[in-house]
């Protein structure tokens, strides 16, 4: 079965995703929390400036979504490794 098809090997990718999301998020925001004193609060609210919280959903964003993609990435250069070891 080809690995985009095979439904263990997309388990194996979403679960990866999603937990190198959650280290990265945690990551992230202990840096923030470092850099800057404290993770924005709701603007609207009058919590934190409109260009901090920006600021932090852009920064958070990108971070996720690299680390998402090279999670699920990682898993099919694992799935691909093992497959061409495989005796025909």
């Amino acid at each position: 079965m080809e690995p985009e098809n095979d439904p263990v090997w997309n388990m194996a990718g979403n679960v990866a995703s999603v937990a190198a999301a959650g280290i990265a998020m945690r990551v992230m925001t202990r840096a923030w929390v470092r850099a800057r004193g404290s993770v924005p609060g709701n603007p609207a609210k009058g919590e934190s400036s409109w260009a901090e919280a920006t600021a932090w959903a852009v920064a958070s964003g990108v971070l996720i979504g690299v680390v998402r993609v090279a999670a699920q990435r990682g898993v099919v250069a694992y799935e691909e490794s093992r497959s061409s070891n495989r005796p025909s």
